[in-house]
């Protein structure tokens, strides 16, 4: 478990008792105005006083032989102040306390693979990778707040700045925090730069990718036991191709799969495994396996979680521990840096309207929006009433809270409370941070943020702590990144095929069965099973009929989604009864002292 904490104030004040740590492993400094603690990671600290501490993959540019990376990172502050981010890169928290300039420094990797929590204390802040790690925590003000309640609701968990408390922000990927005698300033210390080269050669490109991939597994291979996660689609198969040509004949890899029509991807996973000759290791996730992980994984998270797939991601995790691995490769990120998510190819066929002359617009607009929708016709006033909707905001049409009516689903003095625009609002700022990108370069940086910082490495990073196995992801190394800003955006995405670029490079790697399949992952069939598993159709409506009285959403509506998902499709409405049997769990289980 790596876990940071401490607070620093610039005005003397005292700060708060440091959490104690769960065991001997942790190590723990005090300067003048300020302290430090930290376990399963490093810490140093210098004549003067300062400190410095990170936890995580940290790698340096030209790192001295030997040397204690916290010691590293305070002699690159003492030499390069906060231009220490652009020597820096791999996946860490960090933070640098120095009483001879009264400065605290914090920061998170790029892509945000470490959270790092906030909160201001008298003259100065706390931090932690962990809002229990706060130096404050026993103090903080744990009621939930109405706007941390709706974008858990919106987003189905918290996006960074955003947290469940009133009290705590968190810093978002490739952010750091400076506090000085005069502020406390929070801001981006790096910005990726996309490019659209005309002339690209596909070819020479492709052979780049290999050899960054190359890199990139061979650095995070653990000196101790390495598996990987395998899905059999095209991130994991890659991944564990990459490590099977390190280790021949050695290399792990772990499987999920599940007994239910549509839902069952395992034989990929048997192909890559068979292709790269892994030695695989297959396990069934069924009902009542989920009935007796959904407590432990809710009350696992710091603030409410809503993804289901970390239940997958959880077994996956304990059958790579039970084999002794000590380390997993998770293939997440590729689809975010490499265009594979279906909605940026269904975004571009939106664009085209947008691309229309304004006057053709004008004139064609009332007609299609005025056709029957209950006609073959209404697919097209679909597409024009979809398409009229700017980007991000068209991202989020099948959002619940956005087909849904608010004053139907919530609580008059709930929604009341609430910046009902704060969730558009913070995607708009996220996506419009690039300059000059297309708009499919936005909507990934806006992935990179969201989907990926605050969703699929928060599920994957915290079920594989929970079963007790470290993880590392590839795919999401500092150099893949910079070099997939300069893939064009036409190359990424190209005539509506997803991943045109990364097939293609990959064509002669992969199985041309994966390379061909549709992108699925490690989904769970909760919905479907719940129509038939009585113990979790109990577990799941014992969670709604409590939320009933939590003064959020009107008890009608909770009524009517229980018919719907019983009546009406069961895997869509299936989602959200998750979204709110997790979030009831959480509040369950982390009640305000």
């Amino acid at each position: 478990m790596r876990e940071l904490g401490g607070w620093f104030t610039t005005d003397g004040t005292p700060g708060p008792d440091m959490p104690a740590a769960d065991n001997n492993a942790a190590s723990r400094f005090t300067s003048e105005g300020g302290a430090c603690q930290v376990r399963g990671g490093w810490i140093a600290r210098d004549g003067e006083g300062r400190i410095a501490a990170l936890i995580g993959h940290p790698q340096w540019q030209d790192p001295p032989a030997g040397q204690d990376p916290a010691q590293t990172l305070l002699d690159r502050y003492r030499r390069d102040g906060e231009q220490l981010f652009a020597r820096l890169s791999g996946d860490f928290a960090l933070a640098i306390l120095d009483p001879v300039a009264r400065r605290l420094l914090v920061g998170i990797d790029r892509l945000g693979r470490f959270p790092l929590y906030i909160s201001r204390i008298p003259g100065g802040v706390a931090f932690g990778s962990a809002i229990d790690r706060l130096p404050n925590a026993a103090t903080l003000d744990r009621t939930p707040s109405p706007d941390g309640l709706y974008h858990y609701l919106f987003f189905h968990m918290l996006p960074a700045p955003v947290s469940l408390f009133a009290d705590v922000e968190k810093l978002q990927g490739a952010h750091c925090l400076r506090l000085d005698s005069q502020n406390l300033r929070i801001a981006p210390y790096w910005q990726p730069r996309f490019e659209e080269p005309a002339q690209a050669d596909m070819g020479a490109l492709g052979e780049e990718l290999h050899r960054l991939l190359d890199a990139s597994v061979d650095k995070l291979t653990d000196p101790g036991k390495t598996g990987a996660f395998l899905s059999g689609g095209l991130d994991s198969s890659t991944v564990a191709g990459k490590l099977a040509q390190l280790h021949p004949g050695e290399a792990d890899t772990f499987s999920i799969g599940f007994d239910a029509p549509g839902y069952d991807e395992i034989a990929y996973a048997r192909i890559a495994a068979q292709h790269f000759k892994t030695r695989p290791h297959e396990y069934y996730v069924s009902p009542d396996d989920v009935v007796d992980a959904i407590p432990l994984i809710a009350a696992s998270y710091d603030e409410p979680f809503g993804n289901s797939s970390a239940l997958p991601a959880y077994f996956c995790a304990r059958l790579a521990a039970d084999s002794g691995t000590t380390r997993l490769l998770g293939g997440d990120g590729g689809d975010e840096l490499f265009a594979g998510n279906a909605r940026y190819a269904k975004q571009g066929v939106f664009e085209l309207w947008s691309r229309q002359p304004a006057l053709a617009r004008r004139l064609l607009e009332p007609l299609f929006t005025h056709l029957p929708r209950a006609s073959l016709l209404g697919k097209a006033r679909s597409y024009v009433e979809q398409a009229r909707i700017p980007l991000p905001d068209r991202l989020q049409t099948y959002n619940y809270l956005h087909r849904l009516s608010l004053t139907a689903m919530f609580e008059p003095g709930f929604l009341a409370q609430v910046h009902t625009e704060g969730p558009w609002d913070l995607m708009r700022d996220i996506y419009r941070r690039p300059e000059a990108a297309s708009s499919l370069n936005r909507m990934m940086y806006l992935d990179w943020q969201q989907t990926l910082a605050d969703n699929d490495l928060r599920k994957v990073s915290r079920m594989c702590e929970l079963a007790g196995v470290d993880v590392a992801y590839p795919m999401l190394d500092d150099a893949l990144v910079d070099f997939s800003c300069r893939i064009p955006s036409a190359m990424k995405l190209h005539k509506g095929r997803l991943r045109h670029f990364y097939k293609n490079a990959m064509s002669g790697f992969l199985p041309e069965a994966i390379l061909d399949k549709k992108k699925h992952g490690f989904g769970l069939p909760f919905g479907v099973w719940m129509r038939e598993h009585t113990p979790l159709r109990e577990l799941a409506y014992d969670g709604l009929l409590r939320f009933k009285s939590r003064g959020i959403l009107q008890p009608a509506f909770i009524d009517r989604l229980i018919t719907l998902h019983r009546e009406g499709h069961a895997a869509y409405y299936g989602e959200l009864v998750w979204v709110l049997m997790m979030l009831d769990l959480w509040l369950e289980t982390h009640k305000p002292r």
